[in-house]
Formats: structure tokens, sequence, C-alpha cells
């Protein structure tokens, strides 16, 4: 077999991920939120790119020059009706990316921009002031009309700050225990209480760190299982609710038996219960309905998490004429524009080719960062305009008539891929007339109709199912076969598993846990 060299010329296609491919990839996928600190960064790094403040493509600096001079996004789409949805928003006419500048306009008080006010003459003799000519005026006294009290704190350092549990604790150790081993016992026994007030460590691991003895220990926790708030240094659920029942002098014989078989009340044995506490059964409803009046978590009250409120990304609101108009949220969408006079200048002021090929690198990346997020932009607007468009009888009805949305419907209906659109739904939130909703929200699987006709989406059917279960009776609970001919009568086609399924989902309890929570009052 001969071997020989040849040239040979062949040309293929391929796709490549560049670096600005990669980048508008993730772009794509970025809330607002997470845009605007990208963007931070690119600001900091680009000297070429600078903050939009609302001046428009006609300011000192001008717009974007050569290709960077793109039209921005627009920044909402119109419904002209509710069967008449928009293919895309129009496009934009400024180089910056976001949507339109706010209004420039602003609000004046008084003369020379400061509100001019006349105070009453009162009882510390500080009447008829006016300090509208004089800003510094307000300054200088300090908060305080007149007087000589600058040596005292203004307003803003005169606000309490929140108390956390740990210093809530150790201020009830200083006043409750005098002497020193056992307040060096307190404290470290405080270090060791988790947020919820739970005391996390063995008293024996505790004893053998600080060289005393354990009944010390004990001791001094019994002292301060009496602080505040009531459960506090519980070394379990039910030694929480103890210390909380013996505060308001209800920890009986029949009720410590009720904790010392918590499960059971969890499981809803109402007869185990009533032959263990020796009651009846209204006694042991009343003794449940206690037992949910305390704290299981009663640290939370002083060191409670914070809720983070989520930050739309679309605001979506209903046109006066009927149909739906779906924009970008100004207030997170970051605006950034080229500075073509900023590169003119540097450009001739180079001294060498390393300089030149790093303006022209920036240059060329601060063009291509405002192009994708000009595209990002019109992108999501496409997106969120046809779910909107796919789920309209959702937002006039309600969720019972959530349709059944994948997201090959949606990309097929803007000619886009489903890894795009699955980018953009992914941490995207659409402020919405029935409340904040993921775009992922949306999209649910299909349940086949009983008689033909469309299918019923995954999350209405759960909506029905859980409807079904609140309107129970303590006479009516309904099994997982009769939830399923109900709903077969409505023309849903849905399995008992399936049934089953969506109820622990929903942390719906059996039929049997069910009828014992109805016998309870629970």
């Amino acid at each position: 077999m001969a071997f020989s060299q040849r040239l040979e010329l062949k040309q293929t296609q391929a796709l490549v991920m560049t670096p600005q491919l990669q980048q508008a990839i993730k772009l794509l996928q970025l809330s607002n939120v997470e845009l605007a600190s990208f963007i931070e960064t690119e600001l900091e790094q680009n000297p070429l790119l600078e903050r939009d403040e609302g001046g428009g493509p006609g300011d000192a600096d001008g717009g974007a020059a050569g290709d960077g001079d793109a039209a921005a996004p627009a920044d909402r789409a119109e419904t002209g009706s509710r069967d008449d949805f928009a293919d895309g928003p129009p496009p934009g006419e400024s180089a910056a990316t976001g949507a339109g500048a706010p209004d420039g306009g602003g609000q004046s008080f008084g003369d020379g921009g400061v509100e001019q006010w006349h105070a009453e003459a009162g009882s510390d003799g500080e009447g008829n002031l006016d300090f509208a000519g004089d800003p510094e005026a307000w300054r200088t006294h300090n908060g305080r009309l007149g007087g000589d009290g600058d040596d005292l704190p203004g307003l803003e350092h005169t606000l309490a700050d929140k108390i956390t549990l740990r210093e809530h604790l150790m201020s009830q150790l200083a006043m409750t225990v005098a002497d020193p081993v056992d307040r060096l016992i307190g404290t470290h026994l405080v270090d060791l209480v988790d947020e919820a007030g739970y005391l996390t460590a063995d008293l024996t691991g505790v004893a053998q760190l600080l060289g005393c003895d354990i009944a010390r220990v004990e001791q001094t926790l019994r002292v301060m299982q009496r602080f505040d708030p009531p459960g506090i240094f519980a070394r379990n659920l039910a030694e929480c609710l103890a210390i909380q029942l013996r505060e308001r002098d209800r920890l009986d014989p029949a009720m410590q038996a009720l904790l010392d078989h918590l499960q059971l009340l969890a499981n809803r044995d109402a007869a185990a219960l009533m032959r263990i506490c020796g009651v009846d059964a209204e006694d042991l409803a009343q003794m449940a309905a206690e037992i949910r009046s305390l704290n299981p978590k009663p640290g939370l009250a002083l060191d409670a998490a914070v809720a983070q409120p989520v930050t739309p990304d679309i605001m979506m609101r209903a046109q006066p004429g009927g149909g739906w108009i779906i924009e970008l949220n100004n207030d997170t969408l970051p605006r950034v524009l080229v500075s073509a006079r900023y590169y003119a200048r540097i450009s001739r002021a180079a001294r060498d080719k390393a300089e030149k090929e790093y303006i022209t690198e920036r240059f060329q990346s601060a063009n291509w960062l405002v192009k994708s997020l000009h595209q990002r932009a019109n992108t999501i607007l496409r997106v969120a305009t046809e779910i909107v468009h796919q789920q309209d009888a959702f937002f006039l009805h309600g969720i019972q008539h959530l349709r059944p949305l994948i997201l090959r419907d949606i990309a097929e209906a803007i000619g886009m891929h489903e890894s795009t659109v699955s980018r953009v739904t992914t941490n995207k939130y659409m402020a919405t007339p029935r409340g904040i909703y993921e775009l992922k929200y949306f999209f649910t699987s299909a349940i086949p109709a009983a008689r033909g006709g469309d299918a019923h989406s995954a999350e209405a059917v759960r909506f029905r199912i859980k409807a079904l279960v609140d309107a129970e009776t303590a006479n009516g609970i309904l099994s997982d076969e009769q939830i399923v001919e109900i709903l077969q009568k409505d023309g849903i086609d849905i399995a008992r598993r399936t049934v089953a399924k969506y109820r622990e989902a929903l942390r719906i309890p059996s039929s049997v846990q069910r009828r014992r929570e109805k016998m309870l009052g629970l």
C-alpha cells in the first residue's frame, strides 16, 4: 500500500462559540438586576462605555458611532386586541439600551429652590425663623431651630437598630444571673442557640468544656429557659412547647402526655391520644388547639429572615380599549452608550500599535455589548408578548383557564429555537394584574380532556384538586377515587395515581388523615 502526501481544499460549515456569542447567550438568561451588576463591571473595565443618564442620542458626547449606533431596543409592545398580538416590538430610536428616558422635569420649593417654612412660636421660644435664604443654617443647627445644641446628635443618629436575639438574651442574662460562674455558663449557652431558639449542643459537652459540674449547667439552663421569648433554650420541640405551656400554667399531666406523643398528634390518631391522655374528644380538640397557638420557633420572633421581594423584569397592564401592554421594567433596566467622541479623541492620541489595538478591541467590545443588550430586550419582549397571547384566558378569568404550554409552542410562534426561549424564561418575572409570576410558571404539561376537546393544564387541575379539598366538610371527606370521578365529570381525564401525586405535591394529607383532622378540629 503506497502512502503519499497531497494538498486538498475543503469547505465546511461549523458553529463556533465565539466569546461575543457566549456573552450574548449569557446576557439573555440574566435578570434585569443581574444584568445591572454585569453592566457595572463592564463600565469599570471599558473606558468607551458610559452610563446613559437619559440625554438621548443628541447629548454632548454624541451617541454610538460606527457599528455601535444600532437602534436601542423598544421597551414595550402593545396588543392591538386580545386576538391580535404583535410579532415583536417596533424598533427604537436611541443608542441607549433599555426603555425610554425618564422625564426631565423637576420640582422646586419656594424661592431659590429651598422651601420656606416659618415656625410658630412655642414653648421653646423659637418662632418666626426663616432659613430659606441660608440653607447652611439648617446644618449648623443640627436639626434644632435655634438654640445651642450643636453638641447633640442629629436626627439620623437617634434611630434605633433592630435588636438581635443574642443581644436580647445577653441583656436578660446580665439582669437575671449575678454569679460570675453562672454568667459564664449562660454566655456559652447563648452562643449555642440557633436562629430558631433551640439549644444545639449536649450539656455534658458544655460541662466538660467549661470544667464545671453538669448539675450547675442544668440549673443555669433552667433559669434561662424562663427568658423571653417563651420557649427559648429548648432542646427539642416537646420541651419548647412545654416551656410555653408552663408559662401559661397549662402543663397538666394530660398535656404532658400529649407532648410525649407528638407523633401521634401529627398522624391525627385521635383514638390513641384519647386513650393515652385520658380525655374525651372535646378535651383533646381543645388541647390540640392550644398547642397550635404556641410558637415552635420562638427565636425567629427577633431574628426573622427578611423576605427579599421579587423585582419584575417585565411589566404588563391592560389597555383601556382591550388588549395588553407589555414593557420592560424601566427601573431595573441598565442603559449604556458607546462614547464616539471619546473614541475619536483617544484614537488620535494613540502612540503605538499596542495602544491602537487595545482601543479598537475596547470599541468593538462596547459596540457588541450595546447590540447584545438591544437583541436581549427585543427577544424578551417577543417571548413575553407571545406568552401573554397564549395565556390570555388566564389573565382574564383566572388560574382555572391556564392553558397547557411548552417551550416549543412559543419557539414555533416567534421563529426562535427552544433553547433561546428557555434562556429567556429563566429567572425572569412578569408583573401582571393577577400578581408577579415567573415566566416558567406559564409552561405546564397537558392533561387530556375526558370527552375530547382542548386539553387541561396540569396547574389548573392542581388548583381544582385543592379547591375540592378546601370545600370538604367533616362528614364529606373525598378519597382520591372520588376526586377522580368529580374531575372526569368536569371533562378531565386523569388517573388516581396522578391525583395522588398532585395531592402530595400540594402537601395535602390523605383522606384518612384529613378525616382525623376534622375530628380534632384542626
